[in-house]
């Protein structure tokens, strides 16, 4: 079982997730607003991302490895990390494809669930 989901770890993580959704507002990923009312399974609801995944090194609860993220933006983004100008790297840390994966390059007014 994953590292933030279990004990103490658990229990920090938690509390830095209402940390990051109380002082945050932009996705991380793509740059864009995200909306707090808007709930998954909504493509663009909150979610809190582990900049540097869990699987790659990265601490499962340390309020300088998360950050706010729309759902789908997370999704796309993976276990991936992002090279300094925000593209996509690939698990060999290799760029990925450039084109528009994430969900504003969509449009989403008239998803319904």
């Amino acid at each position: 079982m994953r590292a933030d989901r279990q004990g103490r770890q658990r229990s920090e993580f938690d509390k830095n997730k209402r940390r990051i959704l109380a002082t945050q507002s932009v996705c991380g990923i793509c740059g864009m607003p995200v909306d707090k009312t808007l709930r998954y399974p909504h493509p663009l609801a909150p979610t809190v991302d582990h900049i540097i995944p869990l699987n790659k090194g990265g601490h499962p609860s340390s309020l300088e490895n998360l950050q706010l993220a729309h759902w789908m933006c997370n999704r796309q983004k993976s276990d991936k990390l992002l090279s300094a100008n925000g593209n996509l790297l690939s698990a060999a840390e290799t760029p990925a494809d450039t084109s528009p994966a994430f969900p504003l390059a969509q449009n989403w007014e008239t998803y319904r669930r």
